[in-house]
């Protein structure tokens, strides 16, 4: 059995036993007030990418930096779980409506960055009618790896790791401020992905008595 899939950043396999999706939901890291120092900066590492639609950027700087992200791997050529995944997020893309790109940020980093250049990419999101908000990232192979494994997306054992077409399902939904991460599968409902963002957005949180009151 592929171990892969059922790997979280951080923890093992037997950590993860008896976790469905219920436990991943309810899996978040850190404090609910904003964290007193800048934990995200040495969390994840400021790698170099390029987007889809051909600017750099700073993977923490420019992306999660004090935001609400979602971040996803796939790749062009992939004809296992990349094309569900990515039906899935466009399904979250448009339930999120307005939040996204302003509340809320979805990102896709491809796992063939030396296939998948930003021009590619970008005729990969047009075919799947990606909407603003919504970034797909590729850059220098050994970046992006490295990159991969201190999202947590990665095996431990390297004949798996090597294998792109073992890659995981996961999608990392976090809350930088806050210092909040968990993940969902990418393959679960476009709702309950949905729902995992909405756990760590303060915002929705906190407006979720007034609107049961009202």
């Amino acid at each position: 059995m592929n171990t892969r899939r059922q790997l979280l950043a951080g923890m093992g396999a037997a950590a993860l036993g008896g976790l469905g999706w219920a436990g991943w939901h309810a899996l978040d890291v850190g404090p609910e007030q904003a964290r007193p120092r800048d934990l995200g900066a040495g969390r994840f590492p400021n790698t170099k990418l390029y987007t889809h639609e051909g600017r750099e950027v700073r993977f923490y700087d420019d992306l999660v930096r004090g935001k609400v992200v979602a971040v996803n791997l796939m790749y062009v050529l992939c004809r296992g779980i990349c094309p569900l995944a990515t039906r899935n997020l466009l399904g979250v893309q448009k339930m999120l409506g307005e939040r996204v790109g302003r509340d809320v940020f979805l990102y896709s980093i491809t796992l063939q960055p030396e296939h998948d250049s930003p021009r590619g990419l970008k005729r990969y999101a047009e075919t799947h009618g990606v909407k603003p908000g919504w970034l797909f990232l590729t850059g220098a192979p050994a970046d992006v790896k490295d990159l991969r494994y201190r999202l947590g997306f990665y095996d431990p054992d390297p004949s798996i790791d090597g294998d792109v077409e073992t890659h995981t399902g996961m999608v990392r939904i976090g809350n930088d401020r806050y210092d909040r991460w968990t993940m969902a599968p990418a393959l679960s409902p476009p709702g309950q992905i949905l729902a995992t963002i909405n756990h760590v957005d303060r915002l929705i949180v906190h407006a979720a008595p007034a609107q049961a009151g009202a």
